[in-house]
């Protein structure tokens, strides 16, 4: 529903960052924040969720270093919460989000807010990229950063300039958000797909630059990648649940990556065992084995192609993609068939960060 503000934001920047155990990122973050080159007033608000790991602190020493930097509260610890709670906080005219687990390339505010005026776009993003430091974390960007590894979308490296069905983070006017209503708090993940969804719906424009970068820092563990991308998946689900159609087709593929490796398992067993044999056992192999052994293919191909950094990178490239699409697959369809429901990132609640340097 539309937001109701008495008052019309000042012209200015107002950046608003979620922030939940992110001890070992937020400096960074808040850094390139801070160091975004402006000619107009410009504030950080972060929306503090109940961090176990010392960020709350952080957040507070960094406040009182800098007058530009406003806390406010997220008990609930979602992220369109936090984002609510931050943009309704927020004094100026154009909401730029950032998340604790990016950096800002230097002049990306002034870039951004260039290409609104230019554009006449509601909201405008960039290039998300990935970054690692260790083999893991290295593997995982890569893939980030692959048409692979999260389906081609064109915050994931497009180069062509123009309208888009959703923007990574953005970079918003504040009188359409008041427009259409701030973010779904109802959705735990995707609420940036939703939001643009509506802002499109009401005949805005969402606008894609290449030109934009931020890079992002991935999880530091397998498990925490599961968790995230489980997590993910199940809310993509409870959306198509939602709106149907609207979702691309790419959405499909790891759901049914997850449907043919569980028909392969059955289909195996019947097989071994010999209740099914001789054509129709061959039919099966093809229309089921042969899917399955031309994704390990491919799998191998990926992590075997030049950048793909060391031998240990290459080896957690052999289980980090089939982890990405599986996790998000059964996510998906746990979330199309039973709806998200209270489904978290639980990978954002652990508090072992491995430090930036």
């Amino acid at each position: 529903m539309p937001h109701d503000d008495a008052h019309s934001p000042a012209p200015g920047v107002s950046f608003v960052m979620p922030v939940l155990n992110e001890r070992a990122y937020l400096e960074h973050a808040v850094a390139s924040v801070l160091a975004q080159e402006l000619d107009i007033p410009a504030e950080l608000v972060l929306a503090l969720g109940p961090s176990s790991d010392g960020t709350t602190q952080l957040a507070q020493r960094l406040a009182a270093s800098d007058p530009r930097i406003r806390l406010v509260d997220n008990p609930a610890a979602h992220i369109p919460v936090g984002l609510n709670a931050a943009i309704r906080a927020s004094r100026y005219a154009t909401i730029i989000r950032v998340d604790a687990h990016s950096e800002l390339a230097p002049g990306y505010a002034a870039r951004a807010l260039a290409t609104l005026d230019r554009t006449g776009a509601a909201n405008v993003g960039g290039v998300m990229h990935a970054e690692g430091r260790t083999p893991f974390q290295k593997a995982v960007a890569r893939l980030y950063n692959s048409p692979v590894g999260l389906g081609g979308g064109a915050y994931h490296g497009g180069t062509h300039e123009g309208e888009a069905e959703s923007a990574y983070l953005g970079v918003m006017r504040r009188e359409v958000l008041d427009e259409v209503g701030l973010f779904d708090e109802t959705i735990r993940r995707g609420e940036d797909w939703e939001l643009n969804l509506r802002i499109r719906q009401a005949g805005h424009r969402v606008w894609f630059d290449p030109q934009l970068s931020v890079t992002y820092w991935p999880r530091e563990s397998w498990i925490r990648l599961a968790r995230q991308f489980r997590a993910t998946g199940a809310w993509r689900g409870e959306l198509v649940r939602r709106f149907g159609r609207r979702n691309g087709i790419r959405y499909f593929a790891p759901p049914a990556l997850v449907v043919l490796v569980g028909l392969a398992v059955v289909i195996g067993a019947l097989q071994m065992t010999g209740v099914v044999s001789g054509w129709p056992s061959a039919l099966l192999s093809l229309l089921v084995h042969l899917p399955i052994l031309l994704y390990v293919a491919l799998v191998v191909a990926v992590a075997c192609l030049p950048g793909g950094g060391g031998a240990r990178q290459r080896l957690w490239t052999l289980l980090v993609l089939p982890t990405m699409h599986l996790s998000w697959g059964l996510g998906f369809i746990g979330g199309v068939l039973r709806g998200a429901r209270d489904t978290v990132d639980a990978s954002r609640l652990g508090t072992q960060n491995t430090p930036l340097p």
